[in-house]
């Protein structure tokens, strides 16, 4: 008798690690970055010298590894910054790297300065990033004399190169980023409230909140260059903010479980058209007759009214920017209130440093992949450094066992050109999909451009792996587990802040607002509260694929992320109530409910359990204590991690996938 096979189940932490994102292929990147960096191999290769094309490739490289989605001028100031970066790191690589004295401080420098500066945001990280990865690879090329000049020409010329390409539809396609957002929008309104199912539907309701945090910043974001002056971006975020009270309403009709009219569905996906084409909105759909009154669905009456206020539009105050001086106090501001900034500088320059002295000590030439694998993996704001590690060590394997194939069949000529533009097509894909994509495909092409440019062989391919693991191996042992507090538990902070927005939500949306002041104030308060939700949902992702206190910490208060949502959107269910004509909670049992949520929070930053509060009793607000009474029954302390069961686990899982 054959002993039954049991199914092998793979540890939560490596099924998340490896999970790739569902998104759409990025196509246009994946065109843009295969023609920025294989045109100028098909160069040299014309002209007679396989160096010149590969020192074209590599200047092009920052623009193509610093792009993503977002309105032209955001994009070029992004990929700009992130440029001039790049080839200033680059320079100061090219004039340290033939004596080893000069280049190692020059390396650990940069690498400090690439963490202080990842504090100013989200741009000033990459621009940090690029300047560090390309100072380590300006010092592997060992220039000297007159070579430095021509290289430093040749990458200015590539980074030249690859920001035309990025940039050149600007002037026919200049506002298609923030028509595509506001798009979006419509698009996910239709997903949500076709949704078959409780789970389909939460997942829909994950991604329009994405879709409405992404139009808001990319429309902000533009009318910061404009003052306000351009009529086609107002029109847009008018537009956008006419939106809201039905984004409200089908919120509430999803928590209700009800199912809208196939008419209205068709006219979020026609309006969603509409906006594509730069033509009307479509007239809004007459809500139907009801004779009776008191009968009429209240949630189906502010879904409909929400409707005809998006064809009336709105008009709202544009916030004024804050100056760039404004911002360097800030970012000065933020260096000396806390030492998170500066202890993540330390743990990168170390880690470096011992890098660096690695590269000296073992035997192979030019072993510049070992510091810029370790710089790369403890980029301070880039997620969790045990998965990166992990990660980029696989990527890497893959992307060797690519290159080595690639030299051992000797490709060259237009065989070579064709494959880099297919290794910058699979790196666009891995930006969205999965870090360890991008690592695969990453490798192949540097091992092409910098090292075939110094007359490398298919050795090099494996070199740069053995490079590459002991890069990993340093940031797993000294910046992971030897790192004091990198084990530790620290999503709890980030949840209790969420929860802290949630209750500061709960006030105005269970108020009457007849202003059009409460009104915008009741809005923002709304969309801070799901901006923060999806935050912490992000930042959960970047810890649960260690296998750590941290990560099972993360993984056993995935409910309670699912739990505030439920309740998030039971209070919104009520406010739309509110606005059309149900009356006013009373005031002692809105209070009850922010001091609820205040004792989640407190008990999520104290690790314990949270301790009875009283709840409204009444029926108006029962569906919000019902998911406030989930909540409490799904928070538990890090001493009962190890106890959660894996039922409630599972039961919410479905719902972490990232929108």
């Amino acid at each position: 008798m054959s002993t039954p096979r049991r199914d092998f189940a793979a540890p939560h932490w490596l099924v998340q690690l490896l999970r790739s994102t569902s998104v759409p292929v990025p196509w246009n990147m994946v065109v843009r970055a295969a023609i920025a960096l294989a045109v100028p191999i098909g160069v040299g290769y014309a002209l007679g010298d396989i160096a010149v094309g590969a020192y074209l490739s590599s200047g092009a490289l920052p623009a193509v590894l610093s792009e993503s989605a977002g309105p032209y001028r955001y994009r070029a100031r992004r990929l700009g910054g992130a440029t001039l970066a790049a080839i200033a790191g680059h320079l100061v690589g090219l004039l340290t790297g033939a004596n080893p004295a000069l280049a190692i401080p020059a390396v650990v420098l940069v690498a400090a300065v690439s963490a202080l500066i990842s504090a100013a945001g989200s741009n000033a990280s990459v621009a940090g990033l690029m300047m560090f990865v390309f100072c380590v690879l300006g010092t592997g090329q060992q220039a000297t004399g007159a070579q430095i000049g021509l290289d430093l020409t040749y990458f200015c010329a590539g980074a030249v190169w690859s920001m035309l390409v990025a940039l050149a539809s600007w002037t026919f396609r200049a506002t298609s980023a923030e028509r595509d957002a506001v798009a979006q929008v419509y698009v996910e309104l239709a997903a949500m409230l076709s949704a078959a199912d409780e789970a389909t539907s939460r997942v829909a309701r994950h991604q329009l909140t994405t879709a409405m945090s992404t139009a808001y910043d990319r429309l902000l974001t533009a009318r910061s260059w404009l003052s306000g002056r351009d009529a086609t971006y107002r029109k847009l975020f008018n537009l956008l903010s006419a939106s809201t009270p039905a984004v409200e309403a089908s919120v509430a009709m999803v928590n209700a479980g009800q199912r809208a009219p196939r008419e209205v569905i068709d006219y979020f996906t026609a309006s969603a058209a509409s906006v594509l084409a730069v033509r009307p909105l479509p007239a809004p759909p007459v809500p139907p007759d009801d004779e009776d009154a008191e009968d009429t669905d209240v949630v189906l009456a502010a879904l409909y009214a929400g409707l005809v206020r998006i064809g009336k539009g709105d008009d709202r105050t544009r916030r004024r920017p804050a100056p760039w001086h404004r911002r360097v106090r800030e970012w000065v501001g933020s260096l000396a209130a806390g030492p998170l900034t500066w202890i993540a500088a330390l743990r990168l320059t170390l880690c470096v440093a011992i890098a660096e002295v690695v590269a000296l000590l073992i035997p192979f030439e030019r072993s510049y992949w070992i510091p810029l694998t370790v710089g790369i993996v403890l980029k301070p704001d880039f997620g969790s450094v045990f998965g990166r590690a992990v990660l980029r060590g696989i990527g890497t394997v893959a992307g060797v066992g690519i290159g080595a194939v690639v030299l051992a069949l000797g490709a060259h000529g237009w065989t070579l050109v064709v494959l880099i533009a297919a290794f910058a097509g699979g790196v666009a894909v891995g930006k969205v999909r999965n870090y360890g994509i991008q690592s695969a495909f990453v490798t192949p092409l540097i091992i092409v451009q910098m090292d075939l440019a110094n007359k490398g062989d298919w050795s090099v391919a494996f070199t740069r792996l053995l490079d590459t693991v002991l890069g990993c191996v340093i940031v797993l042992v000294f910046g992971y587990l030897l790192w004091p507090g990198s084990r530790r538990p620290q999503v709890g902070g980030r949840l209790a802040a969420a929860l802290d927005t949630v209750a500061a939500y709960v006030g105005p949306a269970l108020t009457l607002t007849p202003s059009g002041e409460a009104r915008l104030a009741r809005s923002r308060a709304r969309r801070s509260a799901y901006r923060a939700m999806a935050d912490v949902r992000t930042a959960f992702q970047q810890v649960i694929v260690e296998p750590s206190a941290n990560g099972r910490q993360a993984l056993a208060w995935w409910p309670v992320i699912a739990a505030i949502e439920r309740v998030a959107d039971a209070v919104t269910e009520v406010g739309v109530t509110i606005g059309h004509g149900a009356p006013e909670p009373d005031q002692r049992d809105v209070e009850l409910l922010t001091a609820a949520l205040a004792e989640l929070a407190a008990a999520v930053r104290e690790q314990r359990e949270p301790e009875s509060v009283p709840l409204p009793d009444g029926s108006q607000l029962s569906g919000v204590v019902d998911q406030l009474g989930s909540a409490f029954d799904a928070v538990r302390g890090p001493d009962l991690v190890e106890r959660t069961p894996a039922r409630l686990v599972r039961r919410f899982l479905p719902y972490h996938r990232r929108t």
